[in-house]
């Protein structure tokens, strides 16, 4: 039974920073890339970045580029999202995501396993 488990949400102010854990269990994380998705209230999910084990590829949308880096600890089966600078913007339920099936990392559909979201609130 695959299982992603997030966590390290909270509440910080603008400015602030923030490191969410995925951890992964029953799935060989080596086998596939793992991404970060978030939603934003009254919003559709967004990618935010991905990570690959083969090179250790990466890639950020636009909006948390210089911010946010995504990186992995294969001995520990875990991805984290460190964030800094946070603003209000990035204020949203985050969620990973493995099992990418798909060309693009963007899309969510493209991903069979979730978490069920840890909730990150920015406030001004």
């Amino acid at each position: 039974q695959v299982q992603l488990v997030e966590s390290g949400g909270d509440s910080v102010q603008a400015g602030g920073s923030l490191r969410l854990s995925c951890i992964l269990s029953g799935y060989n994380y080596r086998d596939n890339c793992m991404a970060w998705f978030r939603q934003p209230p009254g919003k559709e999910r967004e990618a935010v970045t991905f990570i690959c084990p083969t090179g250790g590829s990466t890639g950020y949308t636009d909006s948390v580029k210089g911010r946010f880096t995504i990186s992995q600890d294969n001995a520990k089966n875990t991805v984290y999202l460190q964030m800094n600078s946070l603003t209000p913007e990035d204020t949203a339920m985050y969620y990973c995501a493995t099992g990418f099936i798909g060309t693009n990392w963007r899309l969510s559909k493209d991903y069979l396993y979730w978490g069920q979201g840890t909730q990150v609130t920015v406030s001004s």
